[in-house]
């Protein structure tokens, strides 16, 4: 990671030159047979937007192979080499692409696997994904798919979490949860990851038909994409749990027959103490249908042997759904009180230490659910109470079964083992310590399901989305309520002093939770500071119209901090840079520098019938990280073609100057052809721009202190500098 992460090295500039020859010199080191990928690649995923048009890069993606004796397929090891911008890449993604070099070593100097075994390091992942575009969908090694294990880090720290798959999974889990040392995943992450427009380059190969796995550690986000991602600030342990994983599964994937992998379904699985359990996804509407059937059947029995009313139950029921809404929109209020104290954690993916701020939000979710259940209990009654909150899990379970088939197991789990349990200890009449015996086993199973849920929520989600975790939270206190129920006094027919004794006793676990609450914001607060090793995160970009000579400072925070509020003041829209978007964003004047534009070259324009076909060039005028073209948004572009590819073209855009656009990450130094075919009689403007990185050089930028950090992990310290060219 020291070789690879002493300085930022995006796609297309120097360092990204001197990183990408360190890892070929590596792997051919190791006697490994490999090249270099040189090409121009599309976008894959939708991670950049480019209007109505297309995103390219060009790519050079370090390939090696370990010949196999006798393949069934081949299997992928892949990361990426290349870093943003504003950071080194320590974690992301030197981390995965060292693991990548130190599993090939280790391979290299054992027994030749049974298959094919390919080690792919991807260039402009940051970008576009480009990198891994190209290479499934061109490079002889991919033509016939194969299993990828994708390495990735959204962090510092933390378990290596396998958060994504490919369909029909099940035979890819088993293999997951044998070879894995380190077997961390649960089927509800990859069902969210599925349904979120976030994109790896794991992106790129599933939309090419392969199966896989997709793995990262993503705590400690704080550092995510910033200049604090370097070596040092890696957790060994999260590397070494990398390095531990993606061997085993080369190993057992190397050896194994992968044409027998499709399963022809998912397969449910989490984490338990040791390893992971896992079971077969046509269980899952089963399992949940059962869960409700359980839950009424005890609710039955509760009331035959005299423990409630079917009144009670009904209203137990219904109160049982205060604390799963009540719990995350507390938590949320929270997390909303202390960045109105704190401002720079709304820019932060989340706090630099954030555990005092998660146990805030736990406890409060227990204040909830306890302040709830104090003041439920005498009227209610302990039995429907407890009934009340299972019949919830149990129609969540069903709900989730029916819509997010993988996550249905945490609530239909806990459901089931509650319900079971109680059927027991009524059924079998138990007495002495059985029914607590039961109940207690019962809490258990959901504490092993949902906890883990509750913990990995936190850094997947950030501390903005805390309200998620404290809704888990809140339903794995229902779960145990029978437990929870061990802490208050007796419920029944006390009057007078008695009475009043037992109310304060009851309300004594809330205060103390809500307490813990208030004392552990407020201990957060006090330790996460910013300062030099944690600064405050900012955001700045500087824009040019040489056609203009107008300059502006841009920004994207919504409430600047002192910093950056030195440069702007009120918000506009940046229309006339189509690549930074639409919204409105902080502005403020700026000295014009004395930089050019883009050059723009008329190669050919040639009517034909109803068609225009316009050939331009496009070449940077100065060392530049990307480079674009727009069309005015009233000229439909119907196809384009960039330096020999074909994109697709697009309408006329309604109310927006600028429609069809080409954005190229690392442009050649001899520039980039576009051909577009427009509608023969139109008048296009064109709009080109392109982006270097650093504002250190333009006048009036004052170099940020110690304590001022940088956040955008693709536009931050962007220097951009535009023309319009009329035709």
């Amino acid at each position: 990671m020291r070789a690879l992460a002493t300085r930022p090295h995006p796609a297309g500039s120097p360092a990204n030159d001197q990183v990408r020859a360190h890892v070929e010199g590596v792997l051919r080191g190791l006697g490994l047979e490999t090249s270099v990928q040189d090409t121009v690649a599309e976008e894959a995923g939708q991670l950049s937007g480019a209007a109505a048009g297309a995103t390219l890069a060009r790519v050079r993606n370090v390939v090696a192979r370990l010949p196999g004796t006798d393949p069934t397929g081949r299997v992928f090891l892949v990361a990426h080499y290349d870093s943003v911008q504003s950071g080194p890449g320590g974690n992301d993604d030197a981390a995965g692409t060292s693991t990548v070099l130190e599993v090939a070593r280790a391979l290299a100097a054992g027994p030749r696997p049974r298959n094919d075994i390919v080690f792919v390091l991807t260039d402009a992942e940051e970008a576009c994904l480009c990198g891994a575009s190209a290479f499934a969908s061109a490079h002889p090694l991919a033509a016939d798919g194969g299993v990828v294990l994708n390495l990735e880090a959204r962090g510092s720290t933390g378990p290596v979490i396998m958060f994504e798959t490919s369909r029909d999974n099940a035979g890819l889990v088993d293999v997951f949860g044998r070879a894995a040392p380190h077997p961390v995943g649960t089927s509800f992450a990859v069902e969210i990851y599925r349904a979120l427009p976030n994109d790896t380059d794991f992106t790129a190969f599933l939309d090419r038909g392969f199966a896989g796995l997709n793995s990262a550690y993503i705590d400690g986000g704080a550092i995510y994409h910033t200049p604090l991602d370097t070596p040092v600030a890696m957790d060994r342990a999260s590397l070494q749990q990398h390095g531990d994983n993606a061997l085993g599964l080369a190993r057992e994937f190397g050896r194994a027959d992968l044409t027998a992998l499709r399963s022809g379904h998912d397969a449910t699985y989490f984490p338990v103490p040791g390893g992971l359990a896992r079971y077969p996804g046509w269980l899952v509407l089963p399992l949940a249908l059962l869960a409700p059937a359980a839950v009424a059947a005890l609710g039955w029995l509760a009331r035959r042997r005299g423990r409630t009313t079917y009144g009670r139950l009904a209203a137990g029921f219904g109160l049982a759904l205060a604390p799963i809404v009540v719990a995350p929109l507390a938590a949320q209020l929270l997390w909303a009180g202390i960045t109105a104290v704190r401002p720079g954690y709304a820019e932060l993916l989340d706090p630099y230490r954030p555990t005092w701020y998660r146990l805030a939000v736990v406890a409060l979710a227990a204040a909830v659910l306890l302040t709830w259940y104090a003041l439920s209990r005498r009227r209610v009654g302990p039995a429907a109470l407890a009934i009340g909150g299972l019949g919830w899990l149990a129609v969540l379970g069903v709900v989730l079964a029916l819509l997010v088939p993988g996550g249905a197991y945490l609530t239909t789990l806990p459901a089931l083992a509650g319900a079971l349990a109680g059927l027991a200890a009524l059924g079998l009449r138990l007495d002495g310590p059985g029914p607590v015996v039961a109940v207690t086993l019962a809490g258990a199973v959901a504490v092993v399901v949902l906890l883990p849920t509750v913990v990995l929520l936190f850094p997947a989600l950030g501390m903005a989305m805390g309200g998620v975790a404290a809704l888990f939270a809140a339903l794995l206190g229902l779960a145990a309520l029978p437990v929870v129920d061990l802490l208050h006094p007796e419920a029944g027919g006390q009057r007078g002093l008695v009475a009043l004794r037992a109310r304060r006793a009851g309300a004594l676990p809330a205060v103390a939770a809500g307490l813990a609450a208030a004392v552990f914001a407020a201990v957060g607060l006090s330790v996460d500071r910013f300062d030099a090793a944690h600064p405050v995160p900012t955001h700045l970009m500087y824009a040019l119209d040489a056609g203009t000579g107008q300059a502006r400072w841009l920004s994207g925070e919504t409430d600047p901090q002192p910093w950056t509020a030195q440069y702007v003041d009120g918000f506009a829209d940046v229309a006339d840079f189509p690549l930074l978007g639409e919204a409105k964003v902080r502005v403020g004047p700026a000295q014009a520098a004395n930089l050019p534009a883009p050059r723009l070259a008329i190669l050919s324009d040639t009517p034909s019938g109803e068609r225009r076909t316009l050939r331009v060039r496009v070449t940077p005028q100065r060392p530049v990280r990307l480079a674009s073209l727009h069309v005015d948004g009233a000229t439909a572009v119907e196809s384009a073609t960039v330096n020999g590819r074909q994109v697709a073209g697009g309408p006329a855009a309604e109310n927006r100057p600028w429609g069809f656009g080409v954005v190229f990450h690392a442009p050649p130094p001899e520039g980039i052809d576009v051909t577009l075919v427009l509608r023969a009689g139109s008048r296009p403007m064109l709009r080109v721009m392109d982006a270097s990185d650093g504002l250190d050089a333009v006048r009036g930028f004052h170099p940020r202190p110690a304590d001022v950090g940088v956040v955008g992990s693709h536009s931050s310290e962007m220097l951009a500098v535009a023309r319009t060219y009329p035709l």
